[in-house]
């Protein structure tokens, strides 16, 4: 499948691994992919929104409150233009978000709100990776259709 022309929303969350996104962000570029970046607030404490609008030549979405462009209800046409929706990395607070249905954000406003495939790769400490709510989070968002690559194991 080749990604010239498609539309991926990628999605950063709070995790030290958001400096792998850049990288990625990057990649899909290369491949032709049309990507636009949504951060959640703690993914701009690792990562600046400058860095993605560079990468990408686009519009980078952090706050709906305040818009990034001239399109109404930005979260609505990034979700109804988007080919897949990436989130990584995915923290646990985002899966909570999102297994929930919290859309107190720009990331699980996005990801609520799109019909398109949901790719998730998971980024946080193995505890945390492990604890009983996160694995029904996990569980609750399988059950919707939501695919996970990862979590890898070993040092970021």
């Amino acid at each position: 499948m080749t990604l010239a022309g498609r539309n991926v929303v990628l999605c950063v969350t709070g995790s030290i691994s958001a400096y792998k996104a850049a990288d990625l962000a990057s990649k899909l570029v290369q491949a032709g992919a049309v990507v636009d970046v949504c951060l959640t607030e703690s993914a701009q404490r690792f990562v600046a929104p400058f860095t993605f609008r560079s990468l990408t030549g686009r519009a980078v979405y952090t706050n709906m409150f305040e818009p990034a462009t001239d399109e109404k209800e930005e979260h609505i046409a990034l979700a109804r233009r988007a080919h897949v929706v990436v989130i990584a990395p995915a923290s646990a607070t985002t899966l909570a978000r999102i297994a929930h249905g919290l859309a107190d954000d720009f990331v699980s406003l996005t990801v609520l709100a799109t019909k398109a495939p949901v790719l998730v790769a998971p980024a946080m400490d193995s505890n945390m990776w492990e604890a009983a709510a996160t694995q029904a989070n996990v569980i609750t968002l399988r059950q919707r259709g939501v695919s996970f690559v990862g979590p890898a194991e070993g040092r970021l």
